[in-house]
């Protein structure tokens, strides 16, 4: 391979296999109070494949193109005609805004010889603390660091837990100054972090992680299943709040987006009431990650029907792959050019049910035909070196920008093999991403 016109970012995750992450730095960050004491110990047991050991590069112009992209799509996501449309055919419930603008948006992209391109885009993405410790506990790790003068990694230019905190603060801000129509906001108290049976959730540590951190701030904080939440006149309540105040937040990390399963009615009550702020919730969902929203980022006409800046197009036309809906008119296309696609169920989350077209049977084919799917074009993800027991492996790569009202929070890598990310990768999970000049 020729590597000599390669961005200095692409020479290292190419042939720098080096370990960066240090362990103790990684409790330090982990364990912020005593009840979290051998959390990262637990985890190198319970979740062995959760953080990598390598960190994954990019170079300013690949940010920069991130960052310009999400910028593009907000303009689309933010303008009175699409929201109109996204939310024409959603469920009742999810055409109620009251105000948030939807906590850890997750953004996922490959890198491309193009640039990046957008995969998908969550309304619940996970990791956002973890990966936030993890950043912090990786260090410097090669001569060329020093020579270009990086800092490694750049995210701690900024206390990025402390954002976190303030996101939620500001979710609390939206919801009352949207339903009340003035700015005279009482102060943020009780928050509930809510998941089914959330002690058996792949990412239950990070949950105690945030709950601590919320502590901190002064919020009281409990991890709760939905069916620890009542709603009653006109208040919703969590059992587990010792206080016995009514809850004011929940941050919400259920993947029933529309809260349509009878667990979680206490939950969707309150939303419809706007008797407690809801972040996510199934609006934000309906407007960001309903995969069949991902063909009207291609689609010229619409976007230019909505007035959307020829620029801004040219911007989505580069880094978001077309899709199509899945139908019966042009399924035999499909399936001859199947390698040439991924297929996602439209209502999907966490990459269940989706298929790369080349791993297709006949029997999956004629599955996906009797549900909603979209056919979206392949993007080869790009690839970073790592040491795995002494062997060189190259693992796949995904980037997942964390946002916030369409600026970046936080930088992170996926690191994998197979058809998707799946944390069980030898070698593989969470990395920081570290921007190079």
């Amino acid at each position: 391979m020729n590597t000599q016109n390669l961005p200095f970012a692409d020479l290292l995750n190419a042939n720098c296999a080096c370990t960066t992450l240090s362990q103790d730095l990684l409790a330090q960050q982990l364990e912020i109070d005593d009840e979290l004491k051998g959390l990262a110990q637990q985890l190198q047991t319970s979740h062995p494949h959760l953080f990598s050991q390598t960190a994954v590069f990019i170079d300013q112009a690949q940010k920069l193109a991130i960052q310009n992209l999400i910028q593009a799509i907000e303009t689309v996501f933010t303008s009175p005609s699409y929201i109109q449309l996204a939310v024409k055919n959603s469920s009742a419930v999810s055409q109620i805004n009251n105000g948030p603008k939807g906590v850890f948006m997750g953004y996922d992209f490959h890198l491309s010889d193009q640039g990046p391109r957008l995969i998908e885009i969550n309304t619940n993405a996970g990791g956002a603390f973890l990966n936030a410790a993890l950043a912090k506990a990786h260090h410097a790790c090669c001569q060329a660091m020093t020579v270009q003068g990086v800092v490694f990694p750049a995210q701690l230019k900024t206390n990025v837990f402390q954002d976190f905190v303030e996101m939620f603060q500001a979710e609390w801000r939206y919801q009352y100054q949207h339903l009340n129509g003035h700015a005279n906001c009482p102060p943020l108290q009780t928050l509930v972090i809510v998941d089914d049976l959330p002690e058996q959730q792949f990412l239950a540590p990070e949950f105690e992680l945030a709950r601590l951190l919320f502590e901190k701030q002064g919020l009281e904080a409990v991890i709760a299943d939905p069916q620890d939440l009542t709603f009653k006149n006109g208040k919703l309540f969590c059992k587990g709040l010792k206080s016995g105040l009514p809850v004011d937040l929940v941050y919400n990390r259920l993947t029933d987006f529309t809260f349509e399963m009878p667990p979680h009615e206490a939950l969707k009550q309150a939303y419809e009431a706007g008797a407690a702020v809801v972040t996510p919730n199934p609006y934000t969902h309906a407007i960001y990650a309903q995969k069949s929203n991902l063909m009207l980022l291609n689609d010229s006409v619409l976007l230019s029907q909505w007035n959307i800046h020829h620029s801004v197009q040219a911007i989505l036309a580069k880094g978001v792959p077309a899709s199509c809906l899945v139908t019966a008119e042009n399924a035999t296309q499909l399936w001859a050019e199947r390698k040439n696609y991924f297929f996602k169920p439209v209502a999907g989350y966490g990459s269940k049910a989706v298929y790369k077209g080349e791993k297709i049977t006949k029997k999956v084919w004629a599955e996906i035909q009797t549900h909603d799917y979209i056919a979206q074009q392949l993007v080869p993800p790009s690839e970073r070196l790592v040491n795995v027991n002494g062997q060189l492996e190259k693992l796949k790569v995904d980037i997942r920008a964390y946002v916030y009202e369409g600026k970046i929070q936080l930088l992170a890598a996926r690191t994998y093999s197979g058809q998707t990310t799946n944390m069980r990768t030898p070698g593989g999970g969470f990395s920081p991403v570290i921007e190079l000049p």
